[in-house]
């Protein structure tokens, strides 16, 4: 076995097909189950980008899929592993709309019936319980999980065993036409579709930091920052100090940041109106996205309690978005008195999508003083709309407060909380010498530290928001819109 040229060891190729084994003793083996597809409406997704999923229906024929495909289809291959490959298919998504295309949404972790599904939920909840250790152990963190995020997943090793695993994910595939473009927002769908004989398939790679993780040779792989291009080209550190053979000139390609065509196409729009407030005197508005594990509610709770006083004042306007978990709100109410007591009021927007989304517009068009000022908490049951509501409030925000995700590459001045694994720290440093985010900041207390600043003098997010209207003019953020024309074939090469 080889990985770009690189020769696997036979004792991993060996551990590699055990694994294989163990999942399918585990779960089963539906490599020649007939899984036939159908394509559904969602509530969230299909207004705005005329996004349809694609799910199994037994009473469907072989043959109904492909005659049912739109004219320009383009196939948006994810799983839900918290919020951030869900955000990224919605950029991919929103740009497929705007350029023409009908984008559909293939979650392998929606299929339960599947030994495919049934293996990334497994997967997808050990590393869930990790990432809430992490948070609660600073020694299981220490010892374990940021050297497995960091240094464990950029083994080439682990690829060798991830490529083995996504063969059984490969039955989902039958029925797709080889030839439909195919965007994969993680590797697994990638690499599923790669060992499927899926033809245009484009890998988007997440994050800053390359691991060999991410890599699904056969598709084109596609890098938000030049970081991760030279990294991921030399596969640098992925063998301990050996050199390895580097992947080929069109294996892999730096595109830009993965956003929305609503947030790009509006970014100057909206930062001149931060501008005006920020001059205006007008409540900043900060948006607070917590994980549906709550593992960082020490973070939050600490600089939503330091923003109180501001809001009192009409000074700050809090966006809270719990996500689908609403266990969360009930966590910060604990933490928080004045949630709880009632002394600051908190506007719920709970499990209404309508509502989530008319008042979404009006803070958006900032003419509602209610949209810009108090606190309004957020919580969803659907998984598209607790997503989605983050993306559509960021261009009504000031100040995004997040960990360093896949948020870290959005185009709104961000302040950064403590990572959650080691490859996060690189976006928050991209970000920040980009100059649209501050540097993560490792503690609840020089966190609050910042939000101080911010409140204080203003001025700073005035800074970030030109920041951010000049990597627009250097197609710093038109990353999905490439992505989309290169799975397409509309263009080729190298760095677009």
């Amino acid at each position: 076995m080889t990985i770009f040229g690189n020769k696997i060891n036979g004792s991993v190729y060996k551990k590699a097909v055990k694994t294989q084994k163990k999942f399918i003793k585990k779960f089963g083996n539906d490599r020649n189950t007939e899984y036939h597809l159908e394509l559904k409406d969602n509530d969230v997704l299909t207004p705005p980008f005329g996004c349809q999923t694609i799910v199994t229906n037994p009473s469907s024929s072989e043959d109904t899929f492909a005659s049912k495909l739109p004219e320009k289809p383009l196939i948006i291959g994810n799983i839900r592993m918290g919020f951030g490959h869900y955000r990224i298919s919605m950029a991919m998504a929103s740009a497929a709309k705007a350029l023409g295309y009908t984008p559909l949404w293939m979650d392998l972790n929606s299929f339960p019936e599947t030994t495919c599904t049934k293996i990334i939920s497994y997967q997808n909840n050990l590393y869930s319980m990790g990432s809430r250790l992490s948070q609660k152990f600073k020694l299981f963190n220490k010892m374990i999980w940021e050297p497995l995020n960091y240094e464990g997943f950029k083994k080439l090793s682990y690829n060798a065993g991830d490529q083995k695993t996504a063969e059984l994910m490969t039955p989902l595939f039958r029925e797709i036409p080889k030839d439909t473009p195919f965007i994969a927002t993680h590797v697994w769908p990638s690499q599923a579709a790669i060992h499927a004989g899926m033809k245009n398939v484009v890998n988007a790679i997440p994050d800053n930091w390359p691991m060999a993780l991410h890599l699904s040779e056969g598709a084109i792989h596609t890098v938000q920052t030049f970081n991760s291009y030279w990294g991921y080209r030399t596969l640098h550190g992925f063998d301990g100090e050996n050199i390895m053979n580097p992947m080929g000139d069109g294996d892999l390609i730096w595109i830009g940041h993965y956003i929305d065509h609503e947030l790009v196409s509006n970014i100057e729009k909206d930062c001149e109106a931060r501008i005006a407030r920020a001059n205006e005197g007008k409540p900043i508005r900060f948006l607070f996205t917590i994980g549906g594990a709550g593992a960082q509610g020490e973070f939050f709770a600490s600089i939503i309690k330091t923003l109180l006083p501001y809001v009192k004042q009409n000074k700050a306007c809090i966006y809270l978005n719990c996500g689908d978990y609403e266990n969360v709100w009930n966590m910060l109410q604990n933490m928080i008195p004045e949630f709880a007591d009632g002394s600051v009021p908190v506007t719920k927007h709970f499990n209404d999508w309508n509502e989530e989304l008319e008042f979404a517009n009006k803070a958006i068009d900032g003419f509602d003083t209610d949209a810009g000022s108090g606190i309004h908490a957020f919580c969803n049951k659907d998984i598209f709309g607790a997503v989605y509501i983050t993306n559509l409030l960021m261009r009504a925000s000031d100040v995004l407060i997040t960990k360093p995700s896949e948020l870290a590459f959005y185009p709104v001045p961000k302040l950064f909380i403590r990572r959650i694994g080691g490859h996060e720290m690189w976006g928050a440093i991209h970000s920040a010498e980009l100059g649209d985010g501050t540097l993560e900041c490792e503690t609840p207390e020089y966190a609050c530290q910042m939000v101080k600043l911010l409140m204080e003098q203003p001025s700073l997010i005035e800074g970030m928001c030109n920041n951010i209207i000049a990597q627009k003019k250097i197609g710093t953020y038109d990353g999905a819109y490439k992505a989309v024309k290169i799975a397409a074939g509309e263009i080729h090469g190298r760095n677009l």
